[in-house]
């Protein structure tokens, strides 16, 4: 049994995360925004279920250690965290201002350096734990119309990786899921773009990001869509998994988007082998146990 803390628990990939792990019989800290306020409903859903709710917004970082203090004091030291909290946009690149990208970064990236930060001092002391961050397929490669989102992704991906070649002598693992398309209500906060008068300039081209949207929309509905509980049972099999024998990158696509990023993914860990044992560093890379 693992204690575990949850961003973004309130929907989505976050809420059926917490659920599938409290059904394996792990201690879950359910983090999220408006405990008491807007997402009071599936606050008290999960503390009904067995977890603990707290209050976190990823983007305040006294915040973000004050729900890390509460979670340890509910369950315990932190052995695993799931990153999942993020935002996601719709629109062209050029429309995005710099506020804009603020936006989508003080989540996706700043916020997943925040709540690392506030754990990992309690997990090197205990030369353990597991920090799970929920990326995308689109932080491997680009779609016209989510560029800000994209990005930041590409980022996250680094910064994992980053931390896990610096952790990997603590005992400490970091990895990556990366999910497909998935019809949560993750779709109802897309943010758009603030600067409305730019596509004017892009003739026809103006529309396209609602029109291609509508057509994902399609996708992932129905009753042949993708089912978002495979990005859950991915993270709670993750938690199951023997230290030391979790992949860096789990891909979540049933429709052969995953399969073909695999060989990309495959591709990149042998280049970063290669280039480590170049450097003599290629202990990095091997988690010590």
């Amino acid at each position: 049994m693992a204690r575990i803390l949850v961003t973004g628990s309130s929907k989505g990939f976050g809420l059926l995360t917490v659920k599938s792990l409290l059904h394996d019989g792990h201690q879950v800290v359910a983090g999220m925004r408006g405990v008491e306020g807007k997402n009071s409903e599936p606050a008290a859903e999960l503390k009904k279920a067995g977890a603990v709710p707290v209050e976190l917004d990823v983007t305040i970082e006294a915040g973000v250690e004050a729900a890390v203090r509460k979670a340890i004091a509910a369950v315990g030291p932190l052995d695993v965290v799931v990153n999942n909290a993020g935002v996601g946009v719709l629109g062209l690149l050029e429309a995005f201002a710099a506020d804009d990208w603020k936006k989508v970064f003080e989540v996706n990236v700043f916020g997943v350096q925040r709540v690392n930060r506030a754990v990992l001092p309690g997990m090197r002391e205990r030369r353990s734990g597991l920090l799970i961050h929920v990326s995308s397929l689109l932080g491997r490669f680009v779609l016209p119309f989510y560029g800000p989102y994209c990005a930041s992704k590409f980022a996250l991906e680094a910064l994992a990786d980053g931390y896990r070649v610096e952790l990997s002598s603590f005992g400490i693992e970091s990895v990556l899921v990366e999910p497909g398309g998935y019809g949560t209500t993750f779709m109802d906060g897309l943010l758009r773009p603030s600067d409305t008068t730019r596509g004017a300039g892009y003739g026809p081209m103006a529309g396209a990001p609602e029109a291609s949207f509508a057509e994902y929309a399609k996708h992932v509905t129905g009753p042949s869509a993708p089912n978002p509980q495979w990005v859950a049972d991915a993270i709670a099999g993750l938690v199951k998994t023997p230290r030391g024998q979790r992949p860096f990158r789990t891909t979540v696509d049933r429709t052969g988007s995953g399969a073909a990023v695999d060989p990309f993914n495959r591709a990149a860990e042998e280049l970063q082998k290669t280039i480590y044992g170049r450097f003599g560093r290629a202990d990095l890379l091997t988690l010590r146990t």
